[in-house]
């Protein structure tokens, strides 16, 4: 697959961008494991909301390999396509319209999967995007407001004229949030009415869920979200699985315990010692869930690493962890 001046093996397994999780920590750890790429959390098109901490931190992309892809919010063309470009100049390579988001705070200001609603407005947003940044300009939506509103083919159809270089389709509608399973026979409608490269996502929480969604959809390739939660190594590995190449081994609770450690201490210089102490909370719970120690003992652990308000005192703690010999969780999320 090709987007502009960057190319990505057949078939693509990308990190999704979900608020609160995929920052430059673990987007960077995804990359090292092997993701394809990785998408930023979301990113507020309004530029006077830019000087909060958590924007400062959502536009932080140093150390990051190419290509770097910055998803914006908005639902007004002249502040998109402004802070698409200054997005750009602060080395954003790809710019990455959010029509998938159903939280209903976003939803509420006609914004993500609310935009949905108004296809003249997604025409106007998608052209100030693309005749407005110089770089690869992509879409990520759902199948629409609600099943009796499911217009994602129709989107598509004005994102190819508006001259968008990828879509990802969420198999599910706003109005569904996360219920209910991954439709993909409708992602399937969409990648029959466009010749654009489309990503199949939702439900891909291991090799085989990607292959199903590869089979279902005739996409080009996969974005992977929830699934990834305490396994950065997942896209990486469903990418070199899909590609025929040597299947990285799957880590053992002696590397996640590893990996825990470097993931905390990362989330400490990102935000700092108090927030990063906070932040790093439900990255442990879901490795927690990666290590095999059973639920009695693994909910234990959750609940004495979660009453840490101390750095030093979480990464002590956690150097202290000793891997149990039980099984680590296989590629679905089961314990193996």
């Amino acid at each position: 697959m090709q987007l502009g001046p960057h190319h990505f093996s057949d078939p693509p397994v990308f990190l999704a961008p979900m608020a609160g999780v995929s920052d430059r920590p673990f987007r960077l750890l995804a990359r090292r494991m092997g993701a394809s790429a990785a998408v930023s959390e979301m990113v507020t098109s309004q530029q006077n909301l830019w000087d909060s901490a958590k924007s400062r931190h959502r536009l932080d992309h140093a150390a990051e390999p190419s290509p770097r892809i910055v998803q914006l919010l908005g639902n007004e063309p002249g502040a998109l396509a402004e802070a698409a470009r200054e997005n750009v100049a602060r080395g954003a390579d790809i710019i990455d319209l959010n029509l998938g988001c159903p939280a209903k705070k976003v939803c509420s200001r006609a914004a993500g999967s609310a935009l949905m609603g108004d296809t003249g407005l997604v025409r106007e947003l998608l052209q100030a995007l693309t005749e407005n940044t110089g770089v690869p300009v992509t879409l990520k939506m759902r199948l629409g407001l609600d099943a009796e509103r499911m217009n994602a083919e129709t989107i598509a159809g004005i994102a190819a004229e508006a001259g968008i270089a990828m879509l990802t389709v969420h198999g599910r509608t706003r109005a569904a949030g996360y219920r209910g399973a991954a439709d993909y026979d409708a992602i399937a409608r969409v990648v029959a009415a466009t010749a654009l490269p489309v990503l199949a996502n939702g439900d891909i929480r291991g090799m085989e869920d990607a292959r199903r969604a590869l089979a279902r959809t005739g996409a080009t390739g996969v974005m992977i979200g929830r699934g990834a939660q305490g396994r950065p190594w997942l896209p990486g590995r469903i990418r070199a699985a899909l590609a025929g190449e040597p299947l990285p081994a799957e880590p053992g609770p002696a590397e996640i315990a590893a990996l825990m450690r470097e993931h905390v201490a990362a989330l400490h210089r990102q935000y700092g010692p108090h927030q990063g102490v906070r932040i790093a909370r439900k990255h442990l719970g879901w490795y927690l869930e990666q290590l095999g120690r059973g639920e009695a003992a693994t909910r234990a652990l959750r609940a004495e690493l979660f009453a840490l308000e101390d750095a030093g005192e979480q990464l002590r703690r956690l150097e202290a962890i000793i891997p149990s010999g039980d099984s680590p969780a296989d590629d679905s999320g089961r314990a193996a």
